[in-house]
């Protein structure tokens, strides 16, 4: 369990968290069997979570998670260690490391 310190305020990072990518889940699958699971729900660490697709600019196929919480389309949703939520990064209140300390000066004494 992450502690409170001055240093992380309480907050967590992306890479504190389980990344589940949506291309990685759908290459398990023939093209056929995608239409079929873009169609239903999908249970994801105990979670009914809905897909979708979007055509691209080459005649192509993007496919999505819709977020549980916004119902935005993502490709990427985490899950919260300790509020064991399922979330887009926005969602959960998640940073990453590079971009939490960006435009800090660290002094040298």
């Amino acid at each position: 369990m992450k502690s409170l310190t001055s240093n992380n305020l309480g907050r967590f990072l992306v890479e504190d968290c389980k990344k589940i990518g949506i291309k990685p889940f759908l290459e398990k699958y023939k093209s056929n069997l995608k239409d079929l699971i873009l169609s239903s729900e999908i249970e994801l660490l105990d979670k009914n979570i809905k897909l979708t697709s979007s055509e691209t600019g080459n005649g192509g196929h993007r496919y999505w998670f819709i977020c549980p919480s916004c119902q935005k389309r993502i490709g990427i949703l985490f899950y919260h260690p300790l509020s064991r939520q399922i979330g887009c990064r926005i969602c959960l209140n998640l940073e990453y490391r590079k971009r939490r300390f960006k435009g800090m000066i660290e002094s040298q004494i």
